[in-house]
Formats: structure tokens, C-alpha cells, sequence
């Protein structure tokens, strides 16, 4: 985990452009070293239940995860798997919705700045 261990903003997803997935904050998903997370987009915020392993000798991660999609209970499952290049890969599930695949990249301690 600890290779991904940390916020990670998300810069590309298969549904959604860009100005999509930043409409409400800058889109992220992060893993916490205890096992959870949370994870933002659109207008979704949730937080994740979060399950490691080494898949391929990569890090990888399958997670769980319950919140709030613009006023309504949303929750669903993923996974993200670290690529040679350092980013992320995965895929979110919205439990009987959409899914999308995804990349994310480190945040920045500059960036993580200009969120606050």
C-alpha cells in the first residue's frame, strides 16, 4: 500500500471530460495508510474501504466504496493498479450505474496547496 498510499488527482476518465470530473473540486481519489480513503469527482464524494496486493509485481488495490452523488446515496466498487510509468489505472463502479475507467497522477505539494 504504501506505494499508493496518498492523494492522487484524477486526470482522465472514459465518461467524463475533464471540466466534468473538476465541476464541484479538482477530482482525486486517495488511499490512507489504514486501509481507507476517499475519492471525488463531479459532484460525487465518497469514502473507500480499500484491500491491497501485488498483481503482476505492481501495486494494486480493490475497493469499496459509499457517498454522495449531488444529494443522493450513491456506492459502488474499484480498483486501481500502479503503472511503470508511476500513474494510476482503474476502473469505478457505481453499484446498478455507470462505471468509467480512470488514470491519476501523484498530487503535487503545490497542487495539494491550491485545493485548500
Amino acid at each position: 500500500m504504501r506505494h499508493l498510499t496518498g492523494r492522487w488527482r484524477i486526470v482522465e476518465m472514459d465518461l467524463w471530460d475533464q471540466d466534468a470530473i473538476d465541476l464541484v473540486a479538482p477530482g482525486f481519489i486517495e488511499f490512507t495508510p489504514d486501509g481507507f480513503g476517499q475519492l471525488g469527482f463531479i459532484a460525487v464524494g465518497g469514502d473507500l474501504d480499500c484491500r491491497t496486493t501485488i498483481r503482476d509485481g505492481r501495486p494494486f488495490v480493490e475497493f469499496s466504496w459509499v457517498g454522495d452523488d449531488d444529494g443522493h446515496e450513491v456506492s459502488g466498487r474499484g480498483w486501481a493498479a500502479q503503472d511503470a510509468d508511476g500513474a494510476l489505472s482503474g476502473h469505478l463502479y457505481f453499484h446498478r450505474g455507470d462505471d468509467s475507467g480512470f488514470r491519476a497522477t501523484p498530487l503535487t505539494a503545490a497542487q495539494e496547496g491550491r485545493r485548500r
